[in-house]
């Protein structure tokens, strides 16, 4: 496990972290204060909801939290993820902030640094540098100053229940597309079960299939230069990603009810045996691991989406990478130990997260995981083998660019543009 985890840092260090940057108001670090020993009361926002796979991994560190300062008052709210986006946009833009939120990295975190609502960490981060490698916070810097505590990082996966394909005729997950296609052929004939569980009126979760589908169909670094504008969405391969994912749902791979299903509602039916496949983010270890008082992981095994064109990918090309972040408002009274209860909280969150099989470890790992469940060793191995990550793109992108970015992917779930309407019009829209 700790040779695991000197792999993974090495490869983060130089594989597909974005290059976020750009001016913003805030280009210096603040005089910092004297660390507050007072009373405090101090307002986070989150998307740890009561269904979330984080849920149980917040409640842990902000216990802890509390009990190391009993001075704090730490009033939290959750939020539904998408619901979340907007709520912050909005907060952001109206300087109606709380303390400290939880963001995503790279553009998304950029956008907010550029209004100069965001505090600097750079002095903060002084007194954790030794735990928490610099190279780990690189989606986090702008102008050359920290904005944000990283948690942990996770990667698209595809998790598949073998015992419906075993009654399929399959021993072992596809590896291959043409494979994994006829294998879906076999669940639908032999089983009567729909293949792949996705919750398509949550857009992001589409994502997670088109992605995978995309990165390896055209290889991790053309993609990544399109997320980041540094190359034209007018690209032949993203087309005919799109047109691959719209042949799927055509040939009945998807729940008909798909765009009516929450995840929440997706990821039950799948461990209730509905789906054959669930594609999503490694957080659903957690899950996983303690679903049906831990007998579902016995039927679950765990992979990554097979190559689709041998010629410009490879197994190892994975979507995700370091992302979820905690941030702190300029506008946080006593801001300098805010950021410092940020920087605790941001380490405990990640260390119940890992032990939880929720996520990949940002931090340094100090404490013993031998009970990490075998999903989650799995993904280790994965991430431990991956060549490139490339970052999620809603994430990579700006605010703006991902918001268009996902109502083009909206209507290709939905079948009102082919693949060639989508490079098309993403190609006018952004370049």
């Amino acid at each position: 496990m700790k040779k695991f985890l000197a792999a993974v840092l090495a490869l983060v260090m130089v594989a597909s972290l974005c290059a976020c940057g750009g001016k913003n108001n805030t280009t210096a670090t603040p005089t910092p204060e004297p660390i507050y020993e007072g009373d405090m009361t101090v307002s986070m926002w989150c998307i740890a909801t009561e269904k979330d796979s984080n849920r149980a991994s917040y409640e842990k560190a902000i216990a802890d939290l509390k009990n190391m300062h009993k001075n704090l008052t730490l009033n939290w709210e959750a939020f539904e993820n998408q619901t979340y986006k907007d709520k912050i946009k909005t907060a952001v833009q109206g300087d109606s902030m709380p303390d400290i939120f939880f963001t995503w990295s790279c553009a998304f975190l950029g956008d907010f640094v550029k209004t100069g609502r965001v505090y600097c960490l750079d002095d903060a981060y002084k007194e954790f540098a030794n735990s928490l490698d610099e190279k780990m916070c690189r989606n986090t810097i702008y102008d050359g100053h920290k904005y944000g505590v990283p948690l942990t990082l996770n990667v698209v996966v595809l998790f598949a229940n073998m015992d419906i394909l075993k009654a399929a005729g399959w021993d072992d997950v596809p590896q291959t597309y043409d494979d994994l296609l006829k294998c879906c052929d076999d669940i639908k004939a032999k089983t009567g079960k729909i293949p792949f569980g996705c919750a398509g009126g949550e857009t992001w979760c589409v994502t997670e299939y088109l992605e995978p589908l995309m990165v390896k169909n055209m290889g991790g670094e053309k993609l990544d230069n399109v997320f980041q504008a540094k190359d034209t969405w007018g690209n032949d391969k993203i087309a005919d990603s799109v047109e691959k994912l719209q042949s799927m749902i055509d040939k009945g791979y998807f729940d008909p009810a798909a765009e009516t299903l929450s995840n929440g509602e997706v990821q039950k039916k799948f461990i209730a045996g509905d789906y054959a496949f669930y594609q999503n983010g490694s957080w659903n270890c957690a899950d996983f691991a303690q679903a049906k008082d831990g007998e579902f992981i016995k039927s679950v095994k765990v992979t990554e989406f097979p190559v689709v064109d041998s010629s410009a990918s490879k197994l190892g090309e994975l979507i995700g990478g370091p992302s979820d972040t905690l941030a702190v408002a300029a506008s946080a009274k006593h801001a300098s130990t805010v950021a410092k209860y940020t920087f605790e909280l941001g380490q405990l969150i990640c260390k119940y997260g890992y032990l939880a099989g929720s996520g990949l470890p940002a931090w340094k790992v100090d404490y013993p995981t031998d009970n990490i469940n075998e999903l989650t060793k799995k993904v280790s191995e994965i991430v431990n083998n991956a060549s490139y990550l490339v970052l999620f793109g809603d994430t990579a992108m700006s605010a703006d660019t991902k918001d268009i970015y996902l109502e083009a992917v909206a209507k290709v779930f939905s079948k009102q543009i082919t693949g060639a309407n989508f490079i098309a019009g993403l190609k006018s829209a952004l370049q």
